[in-house]
Order: structure tokens, then sequence, then C-alpha cells
């Protein structure tokens, strides 16, 4: 499947030229509801989520993407208002979860609570791939990995590109200021097997599309 990184310029270099990308921890996402996604009105659920939350997130991480790259609202919050880029990757559908958007919060008997370490995957799933309606914006798929298996750099974990994290795309915001040889620079090796282009917004809808003058990006 192909998905979709926004990043800001100076970030998105560095792991193009390093060939990685950084992994959230649970802690440190932007969304306080993120785990917190049932309804914690009960006392001890409420307990149990915050303990479960604690726990998880010492030991596994998450790899946020998007299945859409024309959203400009993605590219003002997470790309730098425009001026950073977007890096496009395939990874099999098998290792990504698609977020689902709910008005609601989930509801959890309490007796499922009881041995929280033991919960299935399923479950663990379920709590980290359900966020407000609000957030549908972001059309997100996202891929948990095990924080074991990442490499730490400066107290912050990232997962290496590989053939199932493989970078085939570099899109370059419309109000960046990054040069083809910056990109070229930072792919190396890679630049015959990454398409790479600029960004414009479109004339007609509000969407981001490709700029198609070379004229325009030096």
């Amino acid at each position: 499947m192909r998905v979709y990184h926004f990043i800001n310029s100076k970030f998105g270099i560095q792991d193009i030229k390093m060939r990685r990308i950084k992994v959230a921890l649970l802690n440190d996402l932007n969304d306080p509801f993120e785990f917190f996604s049932t309804d914690l009105s009960d006392i001890h659920t409420r307990y149990s989520f915050t303990r479960m939350k604690a726990e998880f997130s010492r030991s596994i991480g998450l790899i946020c993407f998007s299945h859409s790259c024309q959203n400009p609202v993605q590219w003002s919050h997470y790309a730098d208002k425009h001026q950073g880029l977007c890096l496009g990757f395939e990874i099999p559908d098998e290792k990504l979860g698609k977020v689902d958007y709910s008005i609601e919060r989930l509801v959890v008997a309490t007796e499922d609570l009881l041995a929280f370490s033991h919960l299935d995957y399923g479950a663990l799933t379920k709590f980290l791939f359900t966020k407000y309606s609000h957030w549908h914006y972001e059309n997100e798929f996202r891929q948990i990995v095990n924080l074991d298996e990442m490499y730490l750099e400066d107290d912050k974990y990232f997962a290496k590109f590989s053939k199932d994290l493989k970078l085939v795309q570099v899109i370059v915001g419309a109000k960046s200021k990054l040069t083809r040889a910056d990109l070229d620079d930072a792919l190396g090796n890679l630049r015959q097997d990454v398409k790479v282009f600029k960004a414009r917004l479109a004339f007609k809808t509000f969407r981001v599309v490709r700029n198609k003058n070379p004229q325009e990006w030096a």
C-alpha cells in the first residue's frame, strides 16, 4: 500500500539521508485521547487504562501515515505550513492498520481489564486505532512496532528503511525552499528508485497537487 508521512524540511532531509523514520511514542502523540478511546467514566476502568498506557508506552511505538498526500490541512499541520516534505512509502498491507473515527467512546467489559497485560493483539489495536471523528481528515494508517527492534538515538526511536518500509516518493511542499540538488544529495543512491516532485495548490479544488511546470522548481 502507498502511504504518506508528513514532516518538516530539516528532519525530512535528515531521515532521507539516514534512511530512517521516527517512531512516535504513545505518550508523545498530539491527541490526549490516544489509547483512551474507551468510556472511562468508571474509576476502575480509568485506572486500568492509565496503567495500560504507561506499560505499553515502554514497549511499543507507532509509525503514522496518511492514505493521501493531497490534504492541505495535513501539509499545514505536519509539514511546516507547506514548507516541508511528504514522504511516500510502499508498505505491505498486513503491516498497517486503518484508524477508525468515532463520535462515541468504546465500551469495554470490566472483566476484560482484570489482567491487562494479557490483552490480545486485537483488543490492543482496537484502542490504538480508534480516534475521535474530527481527526478523520488525516485518513490515517498506523504501524505498531516493537521498540526493542528499533534503534535509539538521542532518546528517540527510529525505524530503518527496508523492503517493508520502502521510500518511493518525495513530495516537496509548495512553499519549500529545498532545491532539486538538496534532494539529490539526500537521496544519494536512492535517486533512481524514488520519484521526486514539487507540489502546488490546485486551481479548482482545495487539494495539493503536483506542479508539472519544471521552471517553477530549480
